[in-house]
């Protein structure tokens, strides 16, 4: 059964995951000014099914590696990245900008106060 084709178990066992995702970075926004919730929410959906999606790329990819040996025809055979693989790119890059937009929407931490020592803080 290929990536395409999950079986019920595997689907369960995807959503259950991605739940533990969404529900981990539910906790980072707790304190999410109203105004934004339903912005961040809608980016945590996409990040949490982006995560455990390119989690199971990665095991693709390492089980299977990240080129195979195609020949087309009369040719002779090349390598040529897999199809898990450049999906692996794709959703990575937008992983990484809905992150990104996560970050930005992230409460600003205070820095320490004025007059205190810095290592303190930390």
């Amino acid at each position: 059964m290929g990536l395409g084709e999950l079986s019920a178990e595997a689907l369960e066992q995807r959503e259950k995951k991605i739940k533990k995702e969404k529900n981990r970075l539910i906790g980072l926004f707790k304190g999410i000014d109203e105004t934004k919730k339903k912005t961040v929410l809608g980016l945590i959906d996409r990040a949490s099914f982006l995560r455990v999606l390119l989690e199971e790329l990665e095991a693709d990819i390492n089980q299977h590696g990240a080129v195979e040996l195609f020949s087309q025809g009369d040719q002779e055979p090349y390598q040529r990245e897999r199809p898990a693989a450049k999906i692996y790119k794709s959703q990575n890059d937008s992983y990484q900008k809905i992150i990104k937009q996560l970050t930005d929407l992230l409460p600003k931490e205070e820095g320490p106060k004025k007059g205190g020592d810095p290592f303190e803080a930390f």
